[in-house]
Parts: structure tokens; C-alpha cells; sequence
């Protein structure tokens, strides 16, 4: 079924994503999401075909797990191989600096294990991610300890460096962001459960906040991404493609 809007661009995306960045040989991370599910569509294309050899590849979470072994992707994890050539990701927010949001769909931890470790990280978005500050357009996910859960929770809302925000544990399936589906905690691959930050201004100091946030006892990880991102691969519900960072433009939005 031809796909359209949307779903097209993130389409678009993420086969550019591959068709750019990976070649045979090569130890791939594997995103996850709905836009990263369409480069790990795309590998699976190449192989099958033959134009791709020798790729390994790292998934971010079981689901993408899955996806990649009914492509009869080959998958080793970061026990095997530390070093990845490239990795590729989508995002819940982009900012001009290319500092990151992600986490909606609950992989945030795995996801920056895999990343942190690659050479090059390739984000990937439809349009609808640009934003001019982190914070307001998608709320900050962050993955804590069972252990106490409400205590960090209040002591992750009450750190000066997130001001403003409002505190809220993820109810129901992981996967489904910020939005609850259920009444008990969302838990993550890892057992861990999340804590969403709501914003109505942007983060003021990006760095600061995830400095704050990963040195909170009880804060296992947290879904800002900064200074990680290679290039930024943004594609438009018209067809469009354009790159941002390393071999593309300066941000434009």
C-alpha cells in the first residue's frame, strides 16, 4: 500500500538514512520507533537483494529486536562488538543544535548505550519534530529505579535545572509516550518505569539539565540526547528530504 504524509516522510527518511550511511562490512545500531522502523526496514531490503554483505547489526530494544530477525537481519549486542560504524535513530523533538528528545517510545537507555558508542549517530524525522527549544513540543522522558519511584520523582522535579516542569510517572504501555493507557507504571525493557517532564518553555540550559538529571540517585538515564548527533535527516509530507549538520546545512528552523 503506497504510503502518504506522515508516514511517507518518515518513509523517506529512513531509507535515505541507509541508502547514505551504510555500506557492507559495517556494524550498524538499529533505532526504534516508527521512523527508525523504516531504516531497519531498508537493511533488511539490501540484504535480501545482495547489495549489502556482511552487515551486524545492533537493535535498541526488543521490538526492533523482532522486526530485524524476521528481516533475518544478522544481530550481535554491544557484548560482541563496542564499536558501531553508524547508528540510526529517529527523535520526539530536534533542536537547532541538534540536541535531542527521545525516549517517547521507552528505549531512551539502550538507545544512548548503542548511540553514545557509534561514529557516526544519524538522526532521522518527518518535519514535525523541529522545534526552537527543547521541552514544550514533547515531553522530557526519564528512566528511573522501581526502588522509591515517588521519591525521585520528587527529587528529579525539584532540581533547579528543570524549573517549571511538571513531574508525571508514565502509566500504561511504555510505548505510548507521555500519554496514559493504564494505571499501573509503564516498565521499560529494562524493568525500570519512566518519568515524563512536561514543559511549557523550552529547557533553558540543555547541558545543565542533562548533567543534573544523570547525576540524580535513582535516574538511570535520561532522554536528552546532546552533542551526539552526526546529521539530522528531515523529510516533508510533500517529499522533500533535507540534511542538516556534518555534509548538509546549518539548521534552518
Amino acid at each position: 500500500m503506497a504510503l502518504s504524509g506522515t508516514d511517507l516522510a518518515k518513509q523517506l527518511a529512513g531509507y535515505k538514512s541507509v541508502d547514505d550511511h551504510v555500506t557492507s562490512g559495517m556494524v550498524v545500531g538499529l533505532g526504534t520507533g516508527s521512523t527508525a522502523y523504516f531504516a531497519v526496514e531498508r537493511v533488511g531490503q539490501k540484504l535480501a537483494s545482495g547489495e549489502l554483505k556482511d552487515i551486524i547489526c545492533i537493535p535498541t530494544s526488543e521490538r526492533t529486536r523482532e522486526q530485524a530477525e524476521s528481516l533475518k537481519i544478522p544481530l550481535c549486542t554491544l557484548n560482541e562488538k563496542s564499536v558501531l560504524d553508524v547508528a540510526i535513530d529517529g527523535a520526539d523533538a530536534v533542536d537547532p543544535n541538534l540536541a535531542l528528545v527521545k525516549g517517547g517510545g521507552g528505549a531512551l537507555l539502550r538507545e544512548k548505550m548503542v548511540e553514545v558508542m557509534a561514529k557516526k549517530f544519524v538522526c532521522i524525522v518527518d518535519d514535525s519534530k523541529l522545534c526552537k527549544g527543547l521541552g514544550p513540543s514533547f515531553a522530557l522522558p526519564v528512566e528511573i529505579t522501581p526502588f522509591c519511584h515517588m521519591h525521585t520523582l520528587r527529587t528529579i522535579a525539584a532540581l533547579p535545572e528543570v524549573a517549571g516542569c511538571k513531574a508525571e510517572l508514565r502509566l500504561g504501555n511504555v510505548a505510548t509516550g507521555a500519554k496514559k493507557d493504564g494505571d499501573k507504571p509503564a516498565v521499560t525493557d529494562n524493568g525500570n518505569y519512566i518519568v515524563d517532564l512536561f514543559f511549557e518553555t523550552p529547557i533553558k540550559d540543555v547541558r545543565a539539565a542533562a548533567k543534573a538529571l544523570k547525576n540524580t540517585v535513582g535516574v538511570v538515564d535520561h532522554g536528552l540526547f546532546v552533542d551526539m548527533t552526526y546529521q539530522v535527516i528531515v523529510a516533508g509530507k510533500d517529499g522533500s528530504c533535507r540534511v542538516a549538520g556534518q555534509g548538509g546545512d546549518k539548521p534552518w528552523w
